[in-house]
């Protein structure tokens, strides 16, 4: 770990930062750290890309992490999975998405589904997608007039069509086939 000084971090804090493995995301110059992901949810995660790779248009692509947005100097957040527009470039981390995906189990159910629709929505990112591995739902929020609007909630077995940030149709289900 490097030393910690008082005070508020800022990207630069997390360019400097050793690469220890482990996930760091900055709040409002706030460090947090993340625990490395479970076997569901790499799983959920898989099995989601799979199905929006395939439909993805050229101009955008879907990623998954760690790859950081940053918005700006104070907030860096590495989102599950992620479609932003295409650019060839080195940069471990984005400003600009289209779409970011949290894949919501125990341990990151309340940044997850509290704290993290609050930072895409203040940060203009259109959509904002839970899948919730452990309870096989998947919530989809799309910005509306600034603010985030619930469209659709799918349970287990359901599929959503999507439309933002492209046309693709999402099952959502426990078993390994997404």
């Amino acid at each position: 770990m490097w030393p910690i000084e008082p005070g508020e971090f800022t990207t630069a804090d997390l360019d400097a930062a050793p690469d220890e493995g482990a996930r760091y995301e900055l709040v409002d110059g706030v460090l947090l750290l993340t625990h490395m992901s479970s076997l569901v949810h790499q799983r959920a995660l898989g099995n989601l890309l799979m199905q929006m790779v395939p439909a993805c248009p050229d101009y955008l692509e879907v990623l998954h992490g760690p790859l950081e947005f940053r918005p700006n100097s104070r907030l860096a957040v590495v989102p599950d999975l992620l479609v932003l527009p295409y650019e060839d470039s080195a940069t471990r981390w984005v400003e600009n998405l289209a779409l970011a995906v949290e894949v919501v189990v125990s341990t990151t159910r309340t940044v997850d589904r509290v704290l993290k629709p609050v930072l895409y929505e203040r940060a203009g990112v259109p959509a904002y997608w839970l899948l919730d591995a452990e309870e096989a739902t998947l919530t989809v929020l799309e910005l509306v007039a600034g603010s985030y609007v619930e469209r659709a909630v799918v349970a287990e077995g359901g599929v959503f069509e999507a439309e933002v940030p492209f046309p693709v149709r999402v099952g959502v289900s426990r078993s390994v086939a997404w």
